[in-house]
């Protein structure tokens, strides 16, 4: 199964709002899923993510879409990704 980290839209129409979860590459964009890791509202660009699990999940195969591996790479969110051994 080819697990892939990707947005599945909610909102309404011309708001659009997503979900960040990992769902198995052949589920429809909005369909199943198996987890849910955060969320992304681009009006506000405000983006909520469970970095540990994000962590957990690319440790073991899955692959973010091009989208979610820019999401990813925010400032705010590389902050907040470092290992806490890093800081030191």
């Amino acid at each position: 199964m080819a697990v892939h980290i990707r947005l599945a839209r909610a909102g309404t129409k011309k708001t659009p709002f997503y979900r960040i979860v990992v769902a198995d590459q052949r589920s429809p964009r909005g369909g199943r899923f198996i987890e849910r890791l955060g969320t992304y509202d681009p009006r506000r660009t405000e983006i909520r993510l469970d970095v540990p699990r994000v962590r957990h999940w690319i440790s073991n195969g899955a692959q973010p879409s091009h989208t979610v591996a820019l999401l990813l790479k925010h400032p705010a969110l590389a902050q907040a990704a470092a290992p806490a051994d890093a800081a030191k």
